[in-house]
């Protein structure tokens, strides 16, 4: 397939001829202009530069800039062309400093202003691909982002060129921001308010999804594989600060101009972002292209550790003598690389190592970097570098060169000698072919340099702020909030009926009804996602608005006024309508403390976040009183979990609130006006009281045994299954019956009590509210049920490098290696668990969401664990139970309850290796999956001196293109790696083998001399050294050694370990091959 290329062709002869200036072609205009000259000639100087460099090769039509200056070129890349504008706008913000401008000021800003809305025109004839992108995200279903330079027209199809660059649109909603916060006048009506509006729902989830980043082609092996980019998700993160409450109309602007951002969202893309870097991606250890997200123009890092070790990174892996690598083994535009075809083929990218293309542009982002940072030594530093690098056309333009190559004649030479060779420009100082890119930015460095402009002015909606000036900025939504020390969550007590909070009442606890409280109305947050359904919809544009997504606790943290009336919303832990994890008293109280450390975390706004606990009469029933009184008394003393609290009347609270307009709900005549429906209050005859319960039995006990058998009732005719339903009282027999019928006849199918499907629903919650926990997780799992969060508490996983696997034990795993949506990862766990034991597929889902909680908040747990296996994460839980004795059914963890669940797993994941055995803690490892320190570095070593290969149970892991594809130290190495152990189906069996990559990786670091020269077959040498274990058992003990379970209960050292045993086998391989001599070898006689 020939590949598009947009670039001109590398030549080392310049016999261009030079284009024509529209000024004398004889006169030179220098930037560096004498302190004498006054401003105007500096300004007119400037504005002479743009004029030739910029403005000459803007399109009059659509506004766009073209990829290529020389040649016919009908190509316009997004990125290209908002950097473009950028530099225009900025040479109009200089002009803004003198009264006699010419019209130059005009000019220059309508210039740029022409381009934004030449690329909003393009993006709305694309309204179609966003509202599929909002809930279909895919690279098929994106927006473009190259267009016909004359037309605006789409330009290549997806299987032909990488659109997806989220990147791309997060800048240009990053620019709007900045030029209308100067003044500049770009949206002109409500259409366009809508379709920005959706352009927000698009990128507010950029953390979960894998684009094809800055340079297009996705992972580093250019194969068409996407990623999550960390500079895709921090443009995200700027941008949607920016946007967020920002109304495009400007100063003249009206409540329905305003742009609305999810709070939760938006928090998602700041703990992705923190947590990829300072990698790129996984494949990218790190990468150039993370300059302009850190820096200018995003200033998306707000934690200056993690800013300075990754433009470490960045500098000390990338910067050469012309510029900087966008990343290593880069092939673009080298000598080796093949142009005519579009993918690399398996291990190509190691012919690039060391002759990277060194682009001259991220030197000027380092110059405008140290500039807003105020680092003059810095910007000296990449001054003098950039400057050898700069051409001067005839009339003495400064040209920008798009990148430095290695030529064929000395690719060699380089290789062999890094940095030795010259390298030359891929275009000429008088060929008339301009990188636009680099010539907008180099303007804007320059007025920096010169004090033309400043930082606030190109920064005029704060994305930068210096450290002095943190705490005084006031902004309606900013990273420069409070600290964190000083969030206090106001906390509101409501009680759900009045008869509760006079029982309440007995034991100290003040508060409130849903009644007491009015006019304020309390919602649940399904009626706030239902109001933002009306956000950003637009007939014309065929545009729906927001997608139904749930609202976190950011947004249910605020005050919100929807027609007229004043609203606040419990969050979604509240809601009985949900997943049955909130049944279970004792997680909910885990999940409040979980939820107000994560606002005091992540709230950043100047005002107190409003927390609304909404206590139920459920609640309070039997066994649950005392832990939620417990819970109520720490409200009540201002400290909960860590957290600083202030409980109060709901009606004082308000003031100190956080207040969001939902204007966007404005009603014309003839629309109807929505309904929604706020929590009421539970209305009980006069002077009754609260019946408390005896307490709740222990689990066993709430056990009900099926006195049905299910595999004989599955062909039982209809009418017997009906006959039975309605005779028995048991909620286990009711739930299999209803079960069966539901798959036969249909979920409408009508019973002597109602239809199937509610029927279940009944079953569900009572069995909820008898914590008969066995039959909610069956019912749960035959209703469908999904907990929400669930994608999130995955792509947290994700974010911090990890896998995840869906399935049961010994069986057949889905690998989620890259974020999904939430009916996707249904889809996976109800196919791959719910056929070999339907509780399995809620059970794996609670397993999901506690995980997420504890990576985000305690990551140190997940020490050595690369995969999240899932359903070997179960196994370890059973086996846990059982090593503790005791005489437990066989499905016990299905009868636990949810918090039970959740602390069997953290004890799992902080074991007392003190206790347990040998084979135990080889078990538990092994079910983890979890390795030792530097695990993943050995096995690469032993790569490197294993020609054919390793392999283990039937996998083979080979030396190329391992090698030659790959480094020691990518995120991708080490997933290979664990795919080649994933077939290991003994937990105990694994860890050995881990046990003996080891081993074999210290013989060979202290033996330089020795290689494999066959495939290491990992399995042979763990059945030689079993082999000579049971030879030393017969020998020394007189035991005969049937199994490997006395193998895996030896300690690894000390006389006899397993180490011992698995050294010995290692060293016969070795020395059945060739020993390699050196020189210096003490045995050779020269």
């Amino acid at each position: 397939m020939e590949v598009i290329n947009f670039d001109d062709n590398p030549t080392y002869t310049h016999n261009h001829k030079p284009l024509d200036s529209v000024y004398e072609p004889a006169k030179t205009v220098l930037i560096h202009a004498p302190e004498e000259v006054n401003l105007l000639d500096k300004l007119d100087g400037y504005y002479r530069f743009v004029k030739s460099t910029l403005l000459n090769y803007q399109n009059a039509a659509t506004g766009l800039f073209p990829t290529k200056t020389v040649g016919k070129c009908d190509h316009a890349r997004v990125r290209d062309c908002l950097y473009c504008a950028a530099g225009i706008w900025a040479v109009a913000l200089a002009y803004r400093r003198i009264d006699d401008d010419k019209g130059r000021t005009h000019e220059l800003e309508y210039s740029a202003i022409k381009c934004m809305r030449g690329i909003l025109y393009c993006y709305m004839r694309q309204a179609d691909k966003v509202e599929s992108f909002k809930t279909h995200p895919s690279p098929s279903n994106c927006l473009h982002s190259v267009f016909n330079v004359h037309t605006g027209d789409e330009l290549l199809p997806y299987d032909k060129y990488g659109h997806l660059q989220i990147d791309a649109v997060s800048l240009f909603l990053l620019y709007l921001v900045e030029m209308i916060s100067s003044g500049l006048q770009i949206i002109y009506n409500t259409d366009e308010v809508s379709f920005i509006q959706n352009l927000v729902f698009c990128v507010e989830r950029s953390y979960r999804r894998p684009d094809f980043g800055m340079w297009e082609r996705g992972s580093k092996y250019n194969n068409g594989s996407t990623e999550l980019h960390s500079s895709s998700v921090g443009m995200a993160k700027s941008a949607l600060e920016a946007i967020n409450g920002f109304n495009l109309f400007g100063n003249q602007g009206c409540s329905w101009s305003v742009i609305f951002v999810d709070f939760d969202a938006h928090n998602r893309n700041r703990q992705t972002l923190c947590s990829l870097l300072p990698r790129e991606s996984r494949s990218h250890n790190t990468d150039a292209a993370l300059l302009p997200c850190i820096s200018y123009p995003a200033f998306a890092v707000d934690d200056d550790a993690l800013f300075d070790q990754t433009m470490e990174k960045v500098v000390r892996k990338l910067r050469g003598t012309y510029g900087m690598k966008r990343f290593l083994r880069d092939g673009y535009r080298t000598r080796l690389e093949d142009h005519s075809r579009r993918y690399y083929k398996p291990a190509e990218i190691k012919l690039f190592d060391g002759i990277e293309c060194e682009f001259p542009l991220f030197y000027i982002y380092l110059v405008i970097d140290g500039v807003f940072r105020g680092n003059t030594d810095q910007v000296n530093e990449y001054m003098n570098l950039l400057e050898p690098l700069l051409h001067h056309s005839y009339e003495g333009f400064v040209k920008v060169p798009k990148y430095y190559y290695v030529p064929a004649d000395f690719v060699e030479s380089e290789k062999e000698s890094p940095g030795s060779q010259k390298r030359f420009p891929n275009s000429s100082a008088q060929d008339g072919n301009l990188f636009l890119w680099g010539q907008a930015l180099y303007i804007i460095a320059k007025l920096l340099v010169d004090e033309l402009i400043s930082p606030k002015e190109l920064d005029p909606c704060k994305r930068y702020i210096p450290p002095k000036e943190q705490r005084n900025i006031s902004m309606r939504y900013s990273n420069q909030g409070l600290s964190e020390n000083d969030v206090v969550v106001h906390v509101s007590l409501i009680a759900e009926s009045q008869r509760l909070q006079v029982f309440l009442n007995t034991f100290g606890i003040q508060t409130q009804t849903p009644q007491q409280v009015e006019p304020i109305q309390i919602w649940p947050q399904q009626e706030l996602v239902k109001a933002y359904l009306h956000l950003g919809v637009n007939k014309k544009l065929n545009l729906s608005g927001r997608p139904n997504r749930p609202v976190g606790c950011i947004g249910t943290s605020k005050l919100y006024r929807i027609l007229g009336k004043t609203i606040v919303c419990y969050p979604i832990v509240f809601d009985l309508s949900d997943f049955y994890m909130a049944q279970d008293v004792m997680l909910l109280i885990d999940d409040i403390k979980n939820l107000l450390l994560f606002i005091k975390q992540y709230w950043k706004m100047n005002r107190r976040p409003l927390f609304l606990v909404l206590i139920r009469e459920d609640n309070i029933k039997g066994s649950r009183l005392n832990p939620i009184l417990d819970m109520l008394a720490a409200f009540k003393n201002g400290m909960v979990g860590g957290v600083k609290v202030h409980v109060d009347r709901l009606q004082t609270l308000i003031s100190g609130a956080i207040v969001e307009q939902l204007d966007f709900l404005r009603i014309s005549e003839e629309e109807e006006i929505p309904q929604f429906q706020g929590f009421e209050e539970l209305e009980f005859p006069k002077h009754s009281k609260v019946k408390r319960k005896s307490s709740i039995a222990s689990i066993p006990s709430q056990v009900e045994h099926l006195d049905i058998e299910p595999d004989v009732w599955m062909f039982r005719p209809t009418a017997d299954i009906l006959n039975k339903l309605s005779e028995s009282n048991s909620l286990a027999t009711q739930a299999v019956l209803l079960s069966i019928l539901l798959k036969r006849e249909g979920p409408n199918f009508i019973t002597g009590e109602g239809l199937v499907i509610d029927r279940l629903e009944k079953v569900y919650q009572r069995s909820g509210s008898r914590k008969n926990w066995s039959n909610v997780r069956f019912t749960a799992s035959v209703l469908g049920k999904q907990v929400d969060s669930l994608a999130p508490s995955i792509t947290r996983a994700l974010v911090q490098g990890k896998q995840v696997t869906i399935g049961v034990f010994g069986q057949e795993e889905e690998v989620i290696s890259n974020p999904l949506s939430p009916t996707e990862i249904k889809n996976i766990v109800y196919t791959k668990c719910a056929k070999h034991d339907v509780r399995d597929a809620v059970l794996q889902q609670e397993l999901v969401i506690h995980i997420g909680w504890l990576i985000s908040n305690s990551p140190e747990l997940f020490h050595g664990m690369l995969k999240f296996r899932i359903g070997w994460i179960i196994h370890a839980m059973e086996h846990a139970l059982v090593s503790r004795g005791g005489d437990l059914p066989a499905d016990y963890l299905y009868q636990m309850s949810p918090s039970d669940v959740k602390k069997l797993l953290l004890d799992i994941l902080q074991p007392d290796d003190k206790e347990r055995s040998w084979l135990n803690r080889r078990h538990l490892d092994g079910s983890l999956n979890r390795t030792p320190k530097g695990f993943y570095d050995r096995v690469w070593q032993i790569l490197e001196r294993t020609a054919e290969g390793i392999t283990v149970t039937g996998k083979h892991l080979p030396q190329q293109p391992t090698l030659s594809d790959m480094t020691m130290y990518e995120m991708n190495f080490s997933l290979l790696v664990e795919d080649t152990l994933q077939d290991i189906v003994q937990p105990e069996y694994r860890q050995i083998i881990v046990e003996l990559i080891m081993v074999v990786s210290v013989i060979l670091e202290r033996n330089p001399e020795l290689e494999f020269v066959a495939e290491v077959n990992l399995d042979n040498l763990v059945k030689d050294a079993f082999d000579e274990f049971k030879k030393d058992k017969i020998r020394l003990e007189h035991v005969e050694v049937k199994g490997m379970q006395d193998f895996y209960q030896t300690p690894p050292t000390g006389k006899r370990g397993t180490a011992s045993y698995l050294t010995k086998a290692v060293m016969n391989t070795l020395l059945e091959g060739d020993v390699k001599s050196s020189v210096d070898d003490p045995c050779v006689i020269s």
